[in-house]
């Protein structure tokens, strides 16, 4: 499905950067802004800034002067509003609406007089402004009306957040990004039996020579040592650097005893 996500009245520049940048984090690149506070809030400085790379988007975004014009070709309407209607959709979570949406359990309208089918045209998130939300009219002709679970002694949100927010359910439910992982792709060579027991040998060697092992009463200190370079199941590489620290405590000065 196409995505695009609409901006209505939008009064602080800041928030059309934000929203370009969140926007772009999962993928998505429509943007459309309703009669900004700003004609040329798409090139203000506070807008660049807060985009923080996404600049792709903001020269993609379009200003338009009317909703109308803003949901062309868009079928599926999702607006945005912390507070229920009496007389407006239904008011769902963004996750549990946006899974209903992508298993096709909700029927997306056709846009009027095309000839669409719905898998053909969008979806639509309509965002108002920062300080009175979304219009009672503009929220009556939506599909849904998306709430975000949050404290309700606090619940209100930023708009970039918002965006973010709504804008990450929507990437997981279309499938989301693999995630990856900064672990090496097979697991290094384990150093063998003979290399961790001349480690073991050194080590007893330094351990001694500083006064911290006494031969003559080692107790377990040595296969609790072995026990626990067991368990970090240690590279050759690593064993490398263990008996480097033991030659270097050879070669320090021996505590007087």
């Amino acid at each position: 499905m196409k995505t695009r996500f609409v901006l209505i009245q939008t009064s602080h520049a800041g928030n059309v950067g934000a929203a370009a940048r969140a926007m772009k984090t999962m993928g998505f690149d429509d943007l459309v802004l309703v009669a900004p506070r700003w004609a040329n809030v798409l090139r203000r400085e506070e807008t660049i800034q807060r985009a923080s790379g996404a600049l792709d988007v903001l020269a993609r975004a379009r200003i338009v002067e009317t909703l109308d014009e803003a949901l062309d070709g868009m079928s599926h309407l999702c607006a945005t509003a912390m507070t229920p209607r009496d007389f407006g959709p239904p008011t769902r979570t963004p996750r549990a609406h946006l899974e209903m949406l992508v298993k096709g359990e909700l029927q997306a309208a056709p846009v009027a007089g095309d000839g669409a089918t719905p898998a053909e045209t969008g979806v639509a998130f309509l965002f108002g402004c920062e300080r009175f939300g979304m219009a009672n009219e503009d929220v009556y002709r939506c599909d849904v009306a998306l709430s975000i679970p949050s404290n309700p002694q606090f619940g209100s949100l930023n708009l970039g957040a918002a965006i973010q927010l709504i804008a990450y359910e929507w990437r997981q439910a279309l499938g989301g990004f693999a995630v990856e992982n900064a672990a090496p792709a097979q697991l290094p060579d384990r150093a063998d039996a003979a290399q961790v027991a001349g480690m073991l040998g050194h080590w007893e060697q330094a351990l001694t020579h500083l006064g911290f092992l006494d031969p003559a009463a080692p107790k377990k200190l040595m296969p609790r040592l072995n026990q626990l370079f067991n368990r970090a199941q240690l590279s050759p590489e690593e064993i490398h650097i263990l008996r480097g620290v033991a030659k270097t405590m050879l070669q320090s000065t021996a505590p007087n005893r």
